[in-house]
């Protein structure tokens, strides 16, 4: 835990009573960082493929490499912030994006442009979690909770750039090059460092936290590892990388249950079959989502034959409709039904995908795109909701790091689904053989979806008790 220093004002001037607002600027900057780095990949797969003749299978650990950093960098971070308190780690991070930008902007080789990626992987790691000791530390001096618009402005904020990310992209690389969506982020650290310099709140660590258990960290790092580049390139021969990855999460499980300070806490899992259930959802919801983001934009590009900019714009009609079914949905409580509705929408954009042809015309193209937003805006927001009403309040906190951790293992599932079924580039075949498994998931889905009775009982009255944070102002928080 932490405490804020008293903050330097001009003399007689009263602390401010509510929120104080000059932390939004580096709070919204700072989230941001992600989402833009992401969503503008999505268009720049395949121009970076060209420039160093690498195939998706390749360059799709571009993907991977910011997820399985993010994935182990979240929870790590998120101890460090308890620790030293967020500034010092919110300047650390954006520190090191505006590094890994330059890298990435110089880079002379794919691998190279991969550990930038990695980098902004954990550079990106900080905003989050500084994110919400700030508001933590605000509701403490303030006595009362912060207010919801600000969960409401960042949810807001990462989702509008999620949406302008892939034409964003598109118009950098039409203008200077794929090398600019790298090389956008010095100026994004540097505007982050100023502000963070500038309002974020000095902190004096009253305790140290117990340790960051390292050995737990590199189980974990190895096993996800040893997995994806199985994933990436299945083959016999290479029976010994699941194994590896077998071994390893076996150890990594065993460390984590007996360790009284886990890098990640297994124990919440006990004895909730229904926590169980909503994050195997939150793994199927996310390996759909990512795939059809990163999958969908190398055809528009390698199997349609459009340019990076047209890429970018027809994603557009995917994110606007996620956005708007999460603004008209995000209040109603129960979740049961959007699973439903978005595990049957997940079926219909997955049959989608096998309608499209390197002669499809523009219209059809458009109407998938937006086919695919609808799971996007109900899955992720209800899958929220559930665990809320299903983690036990005294681990709350670790229930939903979890969550999000599993959304990254999804991330990682999808980006492996791309170099796997793309193999040599994103035909409209490859497409076809990308989108039947991805069927397979978006039936899956429905299963454990309707086969789910506790749903039923989330959003009722007796569940309304709970916290509910995953909902502000009617926008999901990521």
């Amino acid at each position: 835990m932490t405490r804020l220093t008293r903050r330097r004002r001009r003399p007689g001037a009263p602390p401010p009573e509510g929120f104080d607002r000059r932390l939004l600027a580096p709070m919204i900057l700072g989230s941001v960082l992600n989402p833009i780095n992401s969503s503008m990949l999505a268009v720049a797969l395949i121009p970076i493929g060209r420039a160093f003749d690498a195939p998706p299978s390749q360059t799709a650990w571009l993907v991977a490499g910011l997820y399985l950093a993010t994935a182990v960098g979240q929870p790590v971070v998120g101890r460090l912030v308890d620790t030293f308190g967020p500034r010092r780690l919110y300047l650390a991070g954006t520190t090191l994006v505006g590094l890994a930008g330059l890298l990435g902007t110089l880079a002379p080789h794919l691998w190279v442009l991969v550990v930038s990626r990695v980098l902004l992987g954990f550079g990106t790691s900080a905003a989050y979690p500084a994110s919400m000791s700030l508001l933590r530390s605000e509701a403490d001096r303030t006595g009362r909770q912060s207010p919801s618009g600000v969960l409401a402005t960042l949810s807001i904020c990462n989702q509008t750039i999620s949406v302008a990310g892939p034409a964003l992209g598109g118009l950098l690389i039409s203008a200077a090059g794929w090398h600019w969506i790298f090389a956008i982020n010095v100026p994004l650290s540097l505007a982050c460092l100023v502000l963070g310099a500038l309002w974020l709140p000095r902190t004096v660590p009253q305790a140290r936290t117990a340790g960051t258990d390292v050995v737990g960290m590199l189980l974990f790092a190895g096993s996800l590892t040893a997995f994806v580049l199985f994933l990436m390139h299945p083959a016999v021969g290479r029976w010994y990388l699941p194994v590896l990855g077998l071994v390893g999460g076996a150890a990594f499980v065993r460390r984590e249950l007996g360790d009284r300070e886990p890098f990640l806490d297994l124990r919440v899992l006990g004895g909730n079959t229904p926590l169980l259930a909503t994050y195997a959802r939150q793994l199927l919801t996310y390996t759909a989502s990512y795939a059809y983001l990163y999958g969908l934009s190398q055809w528009f590009q390698d199997g349609r034959g459009l340019s990076a900019p047209q890429a970018g714009l027809l994603v557009l009609p995917m994110s606007v409709t996620a956005i708007c079914v999460t603004a008209l949905t995000g209040r109603r409580r129960q979740v049961r039904g959007k699973l439903v509705v978005g595990a049957v929408a997940q079926c219909l954009g997955c049959g989608g995908l096998l309608l499209l042809r390197d002669e499809s015309p523009l219209w059809l193209l458009v109407l998938v795109s937006a086919l695919l937003g609808l799971p996007q805006g109900l899955n992720g927001l209800a899958n929220q909701n559930a665990l809320y009403a299903q983690a036990d309040p005294a681990r709350l906190g670790a229930s939903a790091g979890l969550l999000r951790t599993f959304m990254y293992l999804g991330a990682l599932l999808a980006s492996a689904a791309s170099a796997l079924f793309f193999g040599e580039g994103a035909t409209s075949a490859g497409l076809h053989r990308l989108a039947w498994p991805l069927l397979g998931v978006a039936t899956v889905f429905l299963l454990v979806c309707a086969g789910d009775r506790s749903l039923a009982r989330v959003g009722r009255e007796e569940t309304v008790s709970k916290p509910s944070g995953s909902v502000w102002g009617g926008c999901q928080v990521r």
